[in-house]
């Protein structure tokens, strides 16, 4: 099903989502939810989808950088030196 908002209703949604720190999309489920399916049958959902692995596993990967650097590139060692050290040169560069 698609629903057609008008502009204003699109243009709350989308202010109070960013608001609430979520998308329009989640937020308008969730009242829809509230609003038109019992209790029982919210949890009947949420039992359905079960964890946030379950329903995002087909989705979740893990890359190897071995297969593409030779010994791996060893990106998660000392990363807040590195993001640090890229600041400190876009600070430098005036892109900061």
């Amino acid at each position: 099903m698609n629903i057609t908002l008008t502009p204003d209703i699109e243009k709350a949604l989308k202010e109070y989502a960013r608001k609430q720190g979520t998308t329009p999309e989640a937020l308008a489920i969730h009242a829809l939810q509230e609003r038109f399916v019992s209790s029982s049958e919210t949890k009947s959902i949420a039992a359905e989808q079960g964890t946030l692995f379950g329903y995002l596993g087909d989705y979740i990967g893990v890359l190897s950088s071995t297969e593409h650097v030779a010994g791996g590139a060893r990106m998660s060692e000392n990363c807040g030196k590195k993001f640090t050290k890229g600041l400190i040169k876009k600070r430098q560069d005036g892109r900061l």
